[in-house]
This record gives structure tokens, sequence and C-alpha cells, in this order.
């Protein structure tokens, strides 16, 4: 029972995590960028585009194209990742909407555009820094660059750069002004750069040594769950003199929250220890460099 309140704890959290970057988002791209007539990367970005040609809101827009999307999320990500995702999308579609009307177009920051697109990438970047830091996505590239940083050692800020470089520099079509799409790749830095550090570099590893009498079912679920392997040292209590084992196991530093709950569920008398290791290299993590 306690395990059911618990997990169910973990999702609760999880979803408010994206709830709250999703807002954070909304109010930092109607106010501080898209008021100030700055493109930036993402669907948001190409969302702005259609706006600023047609008139239609970028909240409808972004929700559409990410019903395409999503598609791809299904396949490729998976079923969990999927569920974050459709909430991420109708969260954030919902935080547009809901800042457009409150907002109605005005910038918070009036004639000066530079410090908008700082303040705004911002506080865009810290809103997607806590969605992904809960293993969700707000689709659009987010769901493209989440699908290369699962197969390649790429992280998710550096994924999202490529796809938003085309995105602002195709805004010259619209406003033929070089300033906004210098003000565009300036927010763009400013948000990915915000983004990965507070997401932790996923480039970054741990290690853990897992002292358990649990051992076998912890091992189980790594296996299993987290589809990472590792290793059961034999050791002996200094004290007690009875043999045990130590579960060591290294993973990426973004996996470490997920791995703290399983412990937890299991055994939460087990005696953990986490240490940042410079690298790891072999299967799931960087290749071996020569």
């Amino acid at each position: 029972m306690q395990k059911q309140i618990r997990r169910a704890f973990y999702y609760i959290q999880d979803y408010l995590m994206i709830f709250i970057g999703t807002i954070l988002y909304g109010f930092g791209f109607n106010g501080f960028i898209l008021s100030n007539e700055i493109i930036t990367g993402g669907v948001s970005g190409i969302g702005a585009l259609i706006f600023f040609a047609t008139g239609i809101p970028v909240s409808v827009s972004y929700f559409l194209i990410n019903i395409v999307l999503l598609g791809f999320a299904f396949k490729v990500l998976g079923f969990k990742f999927m569920i974050k995702t459709v909430f991420g999308v109708i969260s954030l579609s919902l935080s547009l909407s809901f800042f457009e009307w409150l907002l109605a177009g005005i910038p918070i920051v009036k004639g000066e555009p530079f410090m908008a697109i700082l303040i705004g990438g911002g506080i865009c970047g810290t809103g997607l820094g806590l969605i992904f830091s809960a293993n969700g996505s707000t689709g659009g590239t987010d769901i493209i660059a989440a699908i290369i940083n699962k197969y390649k050692n790429i992280s998710i800020g550096t994924g999202l750069l490529l796809f938003d470089f085309f995105i602002i520099s195709s805004s010259y079509i619209l406003f033929h002004d070089i300033d906004k799409i210098v003000f565009g790749f300036v927010e763009m830095g400013v948000n990915n750069y915000v983004l990965d550090r507070i997401i932790n570099a996923n480039r970054q590893s741990v290690q853990f040594l897992i002292f358990t009498q649990k051992y076998d079912e912890i091992k189980e679920r790594i296996l299993i769950d987290l589809g990472r392997g590792c290793t059961l040292l034999h050791g002996e209590g200094g004290y007690s003199q009875k043999p045990t084992k130590v579960v060591v196991l290294l993973a990426k530093k973004s996996e470490s929250v997920t791995i703290f709950r399983l412990i937890k569920e299991i055994d939460n008398q087990a005696f953990i220890s986490q240490s940042i290791v410079r690298g790891v290299y072999g299967e799931g993590f960087d290749q071996i460099k020569t």
C-alpha cells in the first residue's frame, strides 16, 4: 500500500513539474518574445511564423502540428513518454492561449528587445528544463531531440539547437530584418544554456554503491525497469562480519531520481553512495575514444 501511495506521489510530482514548466514557457514566450516580434525555435517558433504571416494564434498552430508529431513519440519513445508528452502539449497549448488572451500581444518590456529576449529566454529555458527533468516533453522538435538523445550521446539542448537554427533563419522571409534573426539566435542560446544547466547536462554520469539485503530484487528492477546492467560485489560487514553483496550501478545523472525512487520502493533502509564519475565508456554511454 505504501509503495502504491509513494508511486502515485511521484507521478503527481512529475505532472505538477510539467505543468509549472508549461506555465513558465507560455508566460516567457508571449510576454517577452512573441510580443517583440522575435522568432524563437521549436514548433512555437513555427507557430510564430504562421501567426505573423496569417494571424492564426500560436496556440492553435502549435497544437495542430503536434497532433502529427505525437505519432512518432508513441512509436519510438514508448507509451510512458507518450502520456507525458500529450499532457505537456495540451498544457502548453492552454498556457499559450491563456497568455495570448491575458497579455493581448503587449510586451512586458517595451523598447528593449535585447533585454526582453534575455529575460524571455531564461524563463522559457527554465520551463523546458523543469519539463525535461520530470521526463516530460512539450512535443514538437522536443520529440525529435529526445529521440536523438535516446540513441546518441547528444544533449537535448544540442539537438534543439540544430532545428532552431533553421526556423529562426526563416524569419528573414517575413521581416527582412537581420536584427530580428540575431535576437532570435541570442534567445536560442540563452534558452538552451538554461535548459542544459537545469537538466544537469545529460552526458554526466554517476556511480551508485547500494548496500542492501534485498539486492536480488533491486538487481531485477534495474535490469527490467531501467534497462541497465549492474554488478554484484561480494563483501563482508565490518561489524557484523556477515557476508553481503553490494550493487554497483553506473547511470546517467538525469536517471538519479528514478533510481532513488526504485530503491526506496524496495528497501527504504538501504545505504546508498552516489558519486560523479569523470567518464564512462561502453554500451549505453560514451564511445571509447583513442
